[in-house]
């Protein structure tokens, strides 16, 4: 691995269209892109799924129609390959990480967290980002069997303890407040 060690690792969880992705760019563009990356554990399980199955990478990357036609197969193949090495996406997320905050945009699993604390012990800080059903579904969200009920949408929902927990219905004076008090709680560590 070429990454160097990190100061802060970030590991954020939440529900599809919950808005995790928003709330680190807004987190990133507070500390700076040249203190801060957000590393995606879906960024390289995308791009080996495209390379093995012949699809568009950067369509799979987007949040439309493309990527939602092929999410639950997706999901399956992610799997098995986790089931055969579960830090197997981890690794390839942090290979290239250079900068002392890393945020860990889309933490799904009890397996991603645990290789983090395990790999970079007392450095991890597990944030949930947690928005109303009703909030989600004016995102675009809808349930869909197979995907919402997987546990890349519920491997976190329980049995784990959030240093925090950001509210992101669209208030907008709330979530800058929670970001405040937990940007002001990283210069204390």
């Amino acid at each position: 691995m070429t990454h160097t060690q990190p100061r802060i690792i970030l590991l954020f969880s939440g529900k599809r269209k919950s808005g995790k992705d928003y709330v680190a760019d807004l987190i990133q563009h507070r500390l700076t892109a040249e203190v801060c990356c957000i590393l995606r554990l879906s960024a390289p399980l995308k791009q080996q799924y495209a390379q093995d199955h012949g699809l568009d990478y950067e369509e799979l990357l987007g949040c439309g129609q493309y990527k939602e036609r092929h999410r639950a197969e997706m999901i399956r193949w992610g799997e098995m390959r986790r089931q055969q090495d579960s830090g197997f996406f981890c690794r390839l997320a942090v290979q290239h990480a250079e900068k002392p905050v890393w945020i860990v945009s889309d933490c799904r699993r009890k397996s991603d967290v645990q290789w983090f604390r395990q790999e970079f012990p007392d450095r991890c800080v597990c944030v949930r980002v947690e928005a109303s059903e009703q909030t989600r579904s004016q995102r675009g969200w809808r349930f869909t069997t197979g995907v919402d009920d997987a546990e890349s949408e519920c491997g976190l929902d329980e049995g784990l303890q959030f240093n925090w927990i950001l509210q992101n219905d669209g208030e907008h004076e709330l979530l800058e407040k929670q970001l405040e008090e937990l940007l002001s709680s990283l210069t204390q560590t």
